[in-house]
């Protein structure tokens, strides 16, 4: 398929052999230096740090394979027919006639998007049928642009192939002008950018993970379900000071989430003690007795009180804060009460809201929630606009894949906050 430039772009001379063949020298030696410097490191494989340098280190030789192939392609020409899965049947090329309506694809562009190449190309109107839903939209405001304003494409989107397959394609092109100025056609190149969206996506997860907050030091002895509870998605995190280092930090809050009763319904509580730093045995200490308590089936609103009458018996300073919510699978009820601590916050539908419900005569509240819910559970004294960020995250949040991807969103936006040092948050995502 022959290639078009607008009537204001005279074609560019192609470089001369000699000066393709050194780039490609360089290319090669570069990509060979970097692969040596990743064989040579010895990192622990369970270290993140070590995780993520890899995941760096790989993806700067996909990054420079692909360098090499466009090279090679500038240097013999482009070639009859490029072996399945190589890089250059990753790109294509297409152009839409906007006088005859006409689609001209490449053979490379038809297995990108996994079509019959003897097939008749889509038209301009019936390529965003491809495309997924929600990058639909920003399909159409590129060709727009391009056809009306005459701005370049460039961008991605997701397509779906007909095996059900979802392929990431970056598209770049621009208008063909005829000889009266006036916009012809539309000529692009796609780009099937899936494997090198996944190694980025591999770098930036390790990357977080080195961000992740440490476990508090009851996590080995009362581990949190991180895997889950019946019905629900769970994650949580604790933000010590910046300063809490060694085996002497402090931890003035907790969190937690337990059986509640003898059935699947789950106790979540997060709360913080009177005295804003506890020796580190602390939370473990509160978190065995509620525990015990949400065994024997004590209800959420009054395991507070409960919580009281065994602490005057230990050392430890009272609850200051705390929240106790209790969730049933079956019917998706959710139970709360808070003493004296911060409401939870419901996300739902991309926007977040305060109190699940109206404090009801035994001082517990309820609400029925939906799938796709997102439960925040917060200690700290955070300022009403921190309060508000936190609401204000809403869109972020729906679009997390999971309770861990939540909470990650949520402590990175408020690390720093008032009042959210110390603090402890818990998600807890409604999954059926």
């Amino acid at each position: 398929m022959s290639s078009h430039l607008s009537a204001d772009h005279p074609a560019a001379q192609p470089p001369g052999p000699g000066s393709v063949e050194a780039l490609i020298s360089q290319a090669r030696r570069l990509r060979g230096d970097v692969d040596a410097v990743r064989r040579d490191s010895q990192d622990d494989a369970t270290d993140p740090r070590g995780r993520w340098q890899r995941a760096l280190y790989d993806l700067a030789l996909h990054q420079l394979t692909d360098l090499d192939a466009h090279l090679a392609q500038l240097r013999d020409g482009p070639a009859p027919a490029p072996r399945a899965g190589s890089l250059l049947s990753r790109v294509g090329s297409a152009e839409w006639n906007l006088l005859t309506d006409e689609a001209e694809w490449s053979g490379e562009l038809f297995r990108i998007l996994g079509r019959d190449p003897a097939s008749v190309p889509l038209s301009l109107d019936e390529f965003p049928s491809l495309v997924l839903t929600e990058d639909r939209p920003k399909l159409t405001a590129m060709v727009t642009d391009c056809l009306v304003d005459g701005r370049p494409i460039d961008g991605e989107f997701r397509v779906v192939r007909p095996d059900g397959t979802v392929r990431t394609v970056h598209m770049m092109g621009e208008p063909v002008l005829d000889t009266d100025g006036s916009t012809a056609s539309m000529w692009t190149v796609l780009r099937d950018v899936s494997e090198l969206r996944r190694s980025q996506r591999a770098v930036s997860e390790t990357r977080d993970s080195l961000r992740r907050p440490p476990p508090p030091p009851w996590h080995g002895l009362l581990r949190f379900p991180e895997e889950g509870r019946p019905g629900l998605d769970l994650a949580a995190a604790h933000l010590p000071p910046a300063s809490a280092t060694g085996p002497r930090s402090r931890y003035g809050g907790w969190y937690d989430a337990c059986p509640l009763g003898t059935g699947d319904e789950t106790l979540l509580s997060v709360g913080e003690f009177g005295h804003p730093e506890t020796e580190a045995h602390g939370p473990g200490v509160l978190i065995g007795a509620l525990r015990g308590l949400a065994l024997a089936g004590t209800r959420p609103e009054r395991l507070g009180d409960r919580l009281a009458e065994l602490l005057r018996a230990t050392a430890l300073p009272p609850v200051r804060g705390a929240v106790y919510c209790g969730y049933r699978p079956d019917s998706r009820m959710l139970t709360w009460a808070h003493a004296a601590g911060p409401a939870p916050l419901l996300f739902r539908g991309g926007t977040g809201r305060g109190p699940a419900g109206p404090d009801g005569p035994s001082g517990q509240a309820e609400a029925i929630l939906e799938a796709g819910d997102l439960l925040l559970l917060h200690t700290g004294t955070l300022e009403p606009a921190a309060v508000e960020h936190l609401l204000a995250l809403a869109p972020r949040l729906a679009g997390a894949h999971c309770a861990q991807d939540a909470v990650r969103i949520v402590t990175r936006e408020l690390d720093g906050s008032p009042g959210f040092e110390h603090a402890c948050v818990l998600v807890a995502r409604v999954t059926r």
